[in-house]
């Protein structure tokens, strides 16, 4: 019940149309210098006995002076593709999703699950090395809504047979709803990584990597792309709670395990030995009763049971061996 709450109530997306920035930016500059010059003023009047006067303007013009600075807070750059999720003393403001230059409520802060700390930028900024690997493009608090690309690495998993195969995938992704990226879950990025990692193992265990030719079951290696799109379905189901889109997802590595690779070779070789040689006997034996149909049609040569079975098996022996035969010519009688 408390999870579905949560989701209800972050299910919608606040798109927000502020103020264009620039008016806003050339107001506040103007009120900051009128501000200082009243400072200035006040100070002068101050100086020549105007106590009253001057304390007064002078009080009102450090009051403006302030008010406009912390106003200059407000001034958002919203760059092509990004969105900032805005948030106002604790509480969902609203996202802006449009570039551009904007003002809005100067005590509105920017969040994004993603974003370092303050100490983790300012050791970004004194050029100190960290594990968390903080590069300058994850400083910002803006989300991308650009398509960006997952590669998830090979992992070790059995299939439905229980052999051990390699596996890797690649999603294709972008952020649907901000609201849920931001607050539904921790990490929005980890969150996707994690939940690909559980559906490529789920997916691999469902189906074998390979059966026989004959059979129409579904395997991983034979039937790769519906096996991708049934990833697809089954991750953006489990990734709807953060309000990401799966546009795609390719298996990008498939092969068996390195202990079992070279004995599956085998087999997989043994096997096509085999139909390549049950093939090679059906011809063979269709090609020996075409040739004693022939000779029976046309009268051309009369054999008994004894010299036909010599004859099938000769022709039997030529059509199926591994090198070519070597014939010897028989100049006398068959009989």
């Amino acid at each position: 019940m408390e999870k579905e709450l949560v989701n209800k109530a972050l299910s919608e997306e606040k798109v927000l149309k502020p103020a264009n920035g620039y008016p806003a930016l050339f107001v506040l500059l103007a009120l900051e210098l009128l501000s200082i010059t009243g400072i200035v003023f006040g100070g002068i009047l101050m100086y020549n006995d105007s106590m009253g006067f001057g304390v007064t303007l002078l009080i009102i013009s450090i009051l403006i002076c302030i008010a406009a600075f912390i106003c200059l807070f407000g001034l958002k750059i919203i760059n092509p593709l990004e969105a900032a999720v805005l948030t106002l003393f604790g509480k969902y403001y609203g996202t802006i999703r449009k570039e551009g230059f904007y003002w809005v409520n100067p005590f509105c802060t920017t969040t994004h699950p993603g974003a370092p700390s303050a100490i983790s930028v300012a050791i970004a900024a004194s050029g100190a090395k960290q594990n968390t690997g903080t590069s300058s493009s994850s400083l910002s608090k803006k989300i991308s809504l650009k398509a960006l690309t997952l590669n998830n690495d090979k992992q070790k998993v059995n299939d439905q047979l229980g052999n051990p195969v390699e596996i890797g995938a690649i999603v294709i992704w972008k952020v649907d709803n901000t609201a849920k990226a931001v607050f539904n879950v921790q990490n929005y990025k980890t969150f996707l990584s994690i939940q690909c990692d559980s559906v490529i193992r789920n997916a691999a265990r469902c189906y074998p990597y390979d059966v026989n030719e004959d059979s129409e079951e579904k395997t991983l290696r034979g039937s790769s792309q519906e096996v991708a799109e049934i990833m697809k379905a089954e991750l953006q189901d489990k990734v709807d709670v953060a309000g990401l889109d799966i546009i795609e997802v390719r298996i990008t590595h498939l092969s068996y395990a390195p202990e079992i690779a070279s004995a599956m070779l085998q087999r997989q070789q043994a096997a096509a030995i085999i139909d390549a040689r049950q093939k090679i006997v059906e011809g063979a034996v269709s090609m020996v009763d075409m040739a004693l149909t022939k000779l029976n049609e046309n009268n051309i040569v009369e054999l008994d049971e004894e010299r036909k079975a010599a004859m099938v098996s000769n022709l039997l022996v030529i059509l199926c061996g591994n090198r070519d035969a070597q014939p010897i010519v028989n100049s006398g009688t068959i009989y």
